[in-house]
C-alpha cells in the first residue's frame, strides 16, 4: 500500500520525498538572504542600535532561536504538515489559535513578497542603469522578477531549491572574500564584545534589528510533507539554518566594525544611512571597484532569490488554508509535479497588483511601498514565531512529557524572547518598518483584525460547518499517520 498522505484528489498532493537537508536549508537561507541582510539589516543595526557591540546581538538572537528550536525540533517529530507554524498552533493552542496564526502568517509573507517587488525593482533599476545606462521603471522590473519566480516555483520545489542553492553560494562565498580580506588587512577587534560595546547605542534596537535578520528560518516546517525522512531532515534544516545565519551574519558585521573602527561604527554607519552605501564603501578600500561591482550584480540575485523563497512559502500557507476549507478549496490544486497551482497564481497576481497600484499612484518603492509590506511582515512573521513557540510549551505539558529541558525549560525561554523582541518590535514599529508615516505606524492593527477575524470565523466554523471546524485538526493527524 502506498505511503503518500491521502488527498481529496489527485491533483492535491505536494510531491513527497523532494527535499533533503540542504535543500530546506537552501530555501531558508534564501529567504534570509546573507547578503541582503549585511548591506540593509546589519547597516542598520550598527546605526540605530548598539554600533559597534552589533556582532553580539546576532550571537544573543541566535541563541534564543536555538533554544526555540530544541522544542521545535520535538514537535517536528510528531508533525508533518505543509501548514508550517499554523499547524503547530493547531497543535498547540486549538483551532481558533491556529486560525489566527494562519490569517496571520498569510497576511504576513504575502505582504512580504509584495515588498520584495519593491526591493528587486528599485535595486534593479538603480544598479544596472549605473552599470549599462539603461533605465526601466522600478515596476517594470519588479513584474519581471515575480512572474519568473512564479514559473520557477511552477516547475517544482526541488528546482526552486537549486537555484536557490546556487545563488546562496554565490552570494555567502562574496561575504567570505570579504571577511578574510578584513581579517587580513585590519583584523577583527575583540573590543566589539566588551561590555561597553554591546551595551553601547541601543542594545534592544540592536536585539530587534539582528532579529528581523533572520526570518526566514521558520519556513523549515512548511517543506516538511516534500522533505525525505521528515522527521530527521527539518529538525536538522533547522538547526542547521540558525547557526548558518548566525555566524554569517555575526561574523561578517564583526568585520565590517573592524574595518569602520568599534567606537566609530555607530557614527560611519549613520554618516551612510541615507545613501545605504556602507557595505559598497567598504567594499571598494577592501575588495576594489571590479568586486564591489561583482557585490552589487549579487545582491540584485541575492534580493531574487528571497522573492522566490518568500513566494514559495506564501504559496504553501495559501495551499494549505486551501486544503483545510478555510479558503477556498481550489487554492489546495496542484500540478503533476506537486507544486500548487492555483495558489501560486493568487499569490503572485495579488503581489503584481499591490505593488501596481502603489506604481500607477507615483508612490517611491523605497520610501512607501518596501516599509509598509516589509514592516508589517517581519512584525506578522516576528508574532508567528512567538505564538509557534508557546503552542510547543503548551502541547507538551497538556500531554504531560516528561521531558523538562527540551519540552519546557528550552522552548519557554526561547518564548519569552521572542516575547520582548515582538514587544520591541510594535513599541518601535517605525523604525522596523523605516517609516514613521501615519499610515505606515498604524498596520500593526491588521494583527488585531486577523486575532478579531480567526476568533469570529471559529465560531462561524464550529456553529455553521462543522465538518470544516473539526477536519482543522483532522488534517494534521491525517500526515501524523504517516510521519510515525
Amino acid at each position: 500500500m502506498s505511503t503518500a498522505a491521502p488527498t481529496t484528489g489527485p491533483t492535491t498532493a505536494l510531491r513527497q520525498g523532494a527535499l533533503g537537508v540542504a535543500g530546506i536549508v537552501f530555501l531558508v537561507l534564501a529567504a534570509v538572504a546573507p547578503l541582503t541582510g549585511i548591506v540593509v539589516v546589519a547597516s542598520l543595526a550598527i546605526a540605530l542600535g548598539n554600533g559597534g557591540g552589533t556582532p553580539m546581538s546576532f550571537f544573543l538572537v541566535a541563541a534564543v532561536l536555538l533554544l526555540f528550536a530544541v522544542g521545535y525540533a520535538q514537535m517536528s517529530k510528531q508533525l508533518v504538515n505543509a501548514g508550517g507554524f499554523y499547524a503547530f498552533v493547531v497543535k498547540g493552542l486549538g483551532r481558533t489559535g491556529g486560525l489566527v496564526a494562519g490569517f496571520v502568517a498569510t497576511l504576513g509573507y504575502n505582504f512580504f513578497v509584495v515588498g520584495t517587488i519593491g526591493t528587486s525593482g528599485f535595486f534593479m533599476q538603480t544598479i544596472i542603469g549605473d552599470l549599462t545606462g539603461f533605465d526601466l521603471h522600478w515596476y517594470v522590473w519588479g513584474l519581471v522578477s515575480i512572474v519568473v519566480c512564479f514559473l520557477m516555483a511552477r516547475t517544482g520545489v526541488d528546482f526552486s531549491s537549486k537555484v536557490l542553492g546556487v545563488a546562496l553560494v554565490l552570494e555567502v562565498l562574496m561575504l567570505v572574500v570579504f571577511d578574510v580580506s578584513v581579517l587580513v588587512q585590519t583584523g577583527y577587534d575583540v573590543s566589539a564584545f566588551s561590555a561597553e560595546s554591546i551595551l553601547s547605542g541601543s542594545l534592544p534596537i540592536g536585539l530587534l534589528l539582528a532579529a528581523t535578520g533572520f526570518l526566514g528560518f521558520e519556513a523549515t516546517a512548511l517543506f516538511s510533507e516534500e522533505a525525505r525522512d521528515p522527521l530527521r531532515t527539518i529538525p536538522r534544516a533547522t538547526y542547521t539554518a540558525i547557526v548558518a545565519i548566525g555566524v554569517i551574519l555575526g561574523v561578517t558585521t564583526w568585520a565590517v566594525v573592524s574595518a569602520t573602527g568599534v567606537e566609530q561604527a555607530q557614527q560611519t554607519a549613520l554618516d551612510h544611512l541615507e545613501a545605504g552605501d556602507l557595505i559598497f564603501s567598504l567594499s571598494q578600500t577592501y575588495l576594489g571597484g571590479p568586486l564591489t561591482t561583482v557585490m552589487q550584480v549579487l545582491l540584485l540575485v541575492s534580493l531574487f532569490a528571497a522573492m522566490l523563497a518568500f513566494h514559495n512559502s506564501a504559496t504553501r500557507y495559501l495551499y494549505s488554508l486551501g486544503r483545510a476549507k478555510v479558503l477556498p478549496q481550489a487554492l489546495a490544486r496542484t500540478r503533476a509535479n506537486g507544486a500548487p497551482q492555483l495558489a501560486g497564481v493568487v499569490q503572485a497576481g495579488f503581489a503584481a497588483v499591490v505593488a501596481g497600484l502603489f506604481a500607477l499612484a507615483g508612490a517611491d518603492p523605497i520610501g512607501t511601498l518596501v516599509p509598509a509590506m516589509l514592516g508589517f511582515g517581519t512584525l506578522s512573521v516576528l508574532v508567528l514565531q512567538g505564538l509557534a513557540a508557546l503552542s510547543i510549551v503548551v502541547h507538551f505539558r497538556r500531554t504531560q512529557d516528561p521531558r523538562t529541558w527540551s519540552t519546557l525549560v528550552a522552548p519557554g525561554i526561547g518564548f519569552l524572547g521572542l516575547l520582548g523582541i515582538v514587544v520591541m518590535a510594535v513599541a518601535n514599529f517605525d523604525i522596523v518598518a523605516g517609516s514613521d508615516a501615519p499610515a505606515v505606524r498604524m498596520l500593526p492593527l491588521l494583527l488585531v483584525v486577523a486575532l478579531v477575524g480567526g476568533i469570529a470565523y471559529a465560531a462561524h466554523l464550529r456553529r455553521n460547518r462543522p465538518a470544516v471546524y473539526q477536519g482543522l485538526a483532522d488534517d494534521l493527524e491525517r500526515f501524523n499517520v504517516h510521519a510515525r
